[in-house]
């Protein structure tokens, strides 16, 4: 979280470590810090963060960096804008308030004109990261009550949506032994009998982690699914399952927190250590992810998307809040 303010060291200043520094330290206290808390009598819905203005949901690394947050933990309001958004809307963010930093990312295509031969220009694509301040519902002065859109499926109802998606993925499935993964030599999700989960709800959440990891076979995501135990590569494709997992759970509103291995832990502390830009770049993935399983349920395929518009936000940094925190 950073002061709504401008100033002289912003160029400087490095949000990929801030960010990566914060779940490190999570991680290290055995926390994971994209894990929202849930009580399955009042998880009615999703529960992804969502514009306030728009109504779309938060995606990627804007899932979790505004999810963690104790304003929406305390609220049970999953709603953030930017000051400019509010101020449109004639709401006023209090003077004071502090904002939460998050990310724009995309592919800046630029043509090479001078490509030898006579060729068609050549394209070169450069990532493009910019960071926006929002403010949560609460934070925010006329705001509207948060009422949530329509009555929440019941549980039984939200098993089912992940059933859905299960059966139409093509995927096989098949059923016993005492362990649930995935085969990427035989292509199948193997699963536990129904009786050894404890719930319906968990069995899906796990069934669901599975069918993230089937989703890196060539024919489908193509991912590298060739690391072993123990391997960087395999702990990688753990933490993408991870939080594709927390992703599809929020876009359903199933809990999706499945025991990881002790080693997972540590080696995602130990990769975002190395790498600042790792848990960016797995959120992303994870993402895509999401999207494609999402996609295999009628009613959930056409996610939207929630990444800040950067008319929006382009002049929020000189609001007038700014001008006087």
């Amino acid at each position: 979280m950073t002061r709504f303010k401008r100033n002289s060291n912003a160029a400087r200043y490095d949000s990929y470590q801030e960010l990566t520094d914060k779940i490190v330290a999570a991680l290290e206290t055995g926390v994971k810090p994209w894990r929202k808390p849930w009580d399955p009598e009042k998880a009615g819905g999703p529960s992804a963060p969502m514009n306030a203005t728009t109504g779309r949901r938060y995606r990627g690394i804007n899932t979790f960096v505004l999810g963690i947050s104790p304003l929406a933990f305390a609220t049970q309001d999953p709603r953030w804008c930017s000051y400019k958004q509010a101020a449109e809307r004639g709401w006023q963010v209090r003077r004071g308030e502090t904002s939460t930093k998050i990310f724009f990312y995309k592919q800046l295509e630029v043509k090479d004109d001078a490509s030898p031969g006579g060729d068609d220009p050549t394209v070169k694509r450069f990532p493009v990261m910019r960071t926006f301040s929002v403010f949560h519902a609460s934070q925010i002065d006329g705001i509207p009550e948060f009422t949530p859109a329509g009555a929440p499926k019941t549980l039984p109802e939200r098993v089912e949506d992940a059933e859905v998606i299960l059966r139409n993925s093509g995927v096989a499935i098949r059923i016993g032994g005492d362990k649930a993964f995935y085969s990427p030599s035989t292509d199948h999700v193997q699963l536990p009998p129904d009786n050894a989960f404890a719930s319906p709800e968990a069995r899906a959440a796990t069934a669901l982690h599975e069918l993230a990891h089937a989703s890196g076979a060539s024919h489908r995501l193509a991912r590298d699914l060739t690391g072993r135990f123990g391997s960087a590569l395999y702990s990688l494709e753990e933490l993408r399952a991870e939080l594709a997992s927390v992703f599809i759970g929020n876009e359903i509103g199933i809990p999706s927190d499945i025991p990881n291995h002790a080693s997972y832990i540590k080696s995602w502390i130990d990769a975002l250590k190395d790498d600042k830009r790792a848990i960016f770049r797995a959120a992303a993935d994870a993402q895509k992810i999401a999207d494609y399983l999402l996609a295999f349920h009628p009613a959930l395929a056409a996610a939207s998307d929630d990444i800040p518009d950067e008319n929006d936000e382009a002049n929020e940094t000189t609001s007038p809040i700014a001008k006087a925190a």
